[in-house]
Parts: C-alpha cells; sequence; structure tokens
C-alpha cells in the first residue's frame, strides 16, 4: 500500500492510502517508534544488538517540524528536536499506525 495523501493535523500524522483507509498516527507514537540505530539500535554481524543509553525526549522531541517524502517507498520525519535520521518505509508506517 502506499499513501495518497499525508497530512499534519494537531498531534497527528493523518494518512489516506490508496487502498482507501486512513491512519490516525499520534506524533508521540510515529516518534517513539523511530527505527534509526540511534533510537532502536543496530545488529552486528553475529547478530547482536546493540544500543545507546536510553535519553529522556524532551516535549520537542513530539513536535513534527518538517516531513519528507522518501521516493516511493518512505517518510522522513524531521523532529522538533532536530532529530531527523529516522526513515519510516510505507510498510512500518502502517504497522505503527496500528499499533495501540
Amino acid at each position: 500500500m502506499r499513501p495518497v495523501d499525508i497530512q499534519h493535523i494537531g498531534n497527528e500524522l493523518a494518512v489516506k492510502w490508496d487502498d482507501g483507509r486512513e491512519s490516525f498516527i499520534p506524533l508521540e507514537r510515529l516518534r517513539r517508534a523511530c527505527p534509526c540505530a540511534g533510537c532502536k539500535g543496530e545488529v552486528d554481524v553475529l547478530g547482536k544488538l546493540h544500543q545507546g543509553p536510553a535519553v529522556a525526549l524532551s516535549p520537542k522531541a513530539f513536535q513534527l517540524a518538517q516531513l519528507t517524502v522518501i521516493g516511493s517507498y518512505a517518510i522522513q520525519p524531521v523532529w522538533g528536536d532536530g532529530h531527523a535520521s529516522g526513515i519510516f518505509p510505507f510498510d512500518y508506517l502502517i504497522k505503527v499506525s496500528a499499533s495501540e
């Protein structure tokens, strides 16, 4: 599935999918689901997950400053605290929208 429209509305990201469904993703959930190596860690060649220390997120961390569509497969949000390294493929975005 691909989005046909993505809009930042209040504290949510609204996504209209090409099958007619709509998702409303709270920005806090989206930020906490950031898939970048700094947030989720990264796996070494032996399969061991390496994560940095937990970082407390400020209120700015949940403010969406900018949203860029990456090709035809993902979005990349820029957050109010400057964090911008998370790329959300559309299939992952669907999973984040479905989680509670």
